[in-house]
């Protein structure tokens, strides 16, 4: 098949599947990445060869980038899509909410659980909430913002998935705070998926600062953590939002862009939502293909993909960043880390870089312990 056969081939792809606009995140019992539509089988390229398992970390030697760095581009510039270009989006006004306890779940080993909401954009968003017995120490609980990956919207329940996870994070002594998204189970909203909608990033961003308004949480000691399409959100809000201390990136996909034609994803848990299916209520081209016939396919070589692409605005990025992913993973292939690990080293951004032998897109078992464990030390070291 000539090159040229097989761009039209992937373009289509993502034009008629890009209204999907979901990922793959699941946790354990999850995928969680897809966001291009059902099934999607972008082509799936092998990822760079890595030693069995690799580990890097690099702090930054360079002067550290400017807190208000030049921009290069004007709002005006994108009429269509300028929703999700770095600029537009730094400007954004975020802020959150008193965060309501809705009930009290059964306790864990050392902490209180709730299903709690807050709100982002006027949608309500509900979040399952874990605090640590006792009183908190001073200067506050240090927390954690927990972005899951792609789950049916309409299956999503906020107390399933991710237990595990979300239970080792809490048992070492952090708030987590696993919000559900907007559209994603009881929660208000339409959902949209992160890689061409801002709005899951916002509410992200939303959450943290809701948590900001809690006496017992330490207002400067909050970080992010995220799995499969929630690495893109996670990159995404810490270009957008400096309070973000660190942040935690598992089997993360889609930062320069062009990375997404080059790897695609493969995840045959996506399921478009009725809206998507039927073309939305007026029928109208969904927001994702107007901006693939505006602009073209993904490449930064062209002014708007590069005002989109993560990687290209790096500089933004002030805050340590950590990355694992499995080189078995079937879902999001380790290629999307590699890329993004080599910029981060390029632009002397302070990282650490993992990868395992095995463990799948979830990095389950016996790799699971050992990535949960470099995980809190890092939170712990910079938070």
């Amino acid at each position: 098949m000539s090159i040229r056969k097989l761009w039209i081939g992937v373009a289509l792809v993502l034009m008629v599947f890009a209204a999907g606009c979901g990922m793959l995140g699941g946790g354990v019992g999850g995928n969680g990445a897809n966001e291009i539509g059902a099934g999607a089988h972008l082509p799936a390229v092998p990822g760079p060869s890595l030693a069995a398992t690799m580990s890097v970390t690099v702090s930054p030697s360079a002067a550290p980038a400017s807190a208000t760095p030049t921009l290069t581009a004007t709002e005006e510039t994108f009429v269509v899509g300028r929703e999700i270009t770095l600029e537009y989006l730094r400007n954004l006004k975020i802020t959150g909410s008193e965060i309501t306890i809705e009930k009290k779940l059964a306790d864990g080993p050392n902490y209180h659980q709730y299903l709690a909401s807050y709100i982002s954009q006027g949608n309500k968003i509900y979040a399952l909430l874990t605090v640590p017995f006792g009183d908190p120490p001073q200067g506050g609980f240090k927390a954690i913002v927990f972005c899951h990956g792609y789950i049916p919207p309409a299956a999503y329940r906020t107390t399933e998935r991710y237990t595990a996870y979300v239970n080792y994070l809490a048992r070492s002594g952090f708030v987590v705070f696993k919000i559900d998204y907007r559209g994603n189970g009881q929660s208000q909203g339409e959902p949209a998926g992160t890689y061409f909608s801002p709005g899951y990033t916002i509410d992200a961003i939303a959450a943290l600062k809701s948590l900001q308004r809690m006496d017992i949480i330490d207002p400067q000691g909050i970080g992010m953590w995220g799995h499969s399409m929630a690495g893109n959100l996670v990159l995404r809000a810490m270009e957008m939002e400096p309070e973000i201390k660190a942040g935690v990136i598992w089997a993360g996909a889609v930062y320069s862009y062009d990375d997404f034609t080059r790897y695609g994803i493969n995840d045959p848990s996506y399921r478009p939502s009725p809206t998507q299916e039927s073309g939305g209520e007026s029928g109208s081209r969904s927001r994702t293909q107007q901006i693939f016939d505006t602009y073209g396919r993904l490449d930064t070589s062209v002014d708007y993909w590069k005002a989109v692409s993560l990687t290209e605005n790096i500089e933004y990025l002030t805050s340590p960043l950590q990355i694992h992913h499995a080189q078995d993973d079937p879902v999001v292939n380790i290629g999307y880390s590699v890329g993004l690990a080599a910029v981060l080293q390029a632009h002397g951004k302070e990282y650490e870089f993992y990868t395992y032998e095995g463990g799948g897109h979830n990095l389950v078992s016996p790799y699971f312990d050992r990535a949960m464990q470099r995980t809190v030390a890092f939170f712990k070291d910079h938070l």
